[in-house]
């Protein structure tokens, strides 16, 4: 069975963007910046800019799963398709569907959804953000890769919001970096 695998970067204090969506204050060392196990994460128009080939295939995941807030930062540099090597989902009450044919736009339960996909064959799926999905998702994560960065936010949007729900993940591996940077893979206990 296919695996929900949320892979997301988040500073010490829980935020994975600021109150601005902005994700640029994360500071990435030198040995980090070539690393990347989830080369599908790259989206497609930067694809070829970070030296990973447009036509590369697919390692871990052939499915992405995104809310609009984080689908719309694409829009706006002209991305419509930024995932094209993979099945896109865009979960939203508010995109109309015909304007956004290049990917599938979702306005019913994101659950119900991934339990069908995780019966389908194929790779594991991504769920990329955000933090409402997150949270709506949240008794569906099969496996946590979090990119703890040494840097304090002070707000924003956070990892998962919604309902208080503590869920128990178990720590499988840690990468630790030049500057502190931990990446640690979580499984659901």
């Amino acid at each position: 069975m296919r695996k929900l695998v949320y892979y997301v970067g988040v500073s010490i204090d829980g935020y994975i963007a600021g109150p601005g969506g902005e994700y640029d204050f994360y500071p990435v060392p030198d040995d980090m910046a070539t690393w990347n196990p989830y080369p599908e994460s790259i989206p497609a128009h930067i694809r070829e800019r970070v030296g990973i080939p447009v036509d590369l295939p697919n390692k871990s995941w052939d499915t992405v799963l995104m809310g609009r807030r984080t689908y719309e930062p694409g829009l706006a540099e002209g991305a419509r398709n930024p995932f094209g090597h993979m099945k896109q989902y865009v979960f939203s009450r508010t995109l109309e569907p015909s304007e956004y044919p290049e990917v599938e736009i979702v306005a019913t339960d994101p659950v119900e959804l991934v339990r069908g996909l995780k019966q389908q064959d194929g790779l594991d799926i991504w769920l990329c953000g955000g933090a409402e999905l997150a949270g709506a998702l949240i008794d569906e994560i099969d496996e946590l890769v979090v990119k703890s960065y040494p840097v304090l936010a002070g707000s924003g949007i956070p990892l998962v919001s919604g309902k208080f729900r503590p869920t128990l993940f178990t720590p499988r591996r840690r990468q630790e970096f030049s500057n502190g940077t931990l990446v640690t893979w979580f499984d659901r206990t």
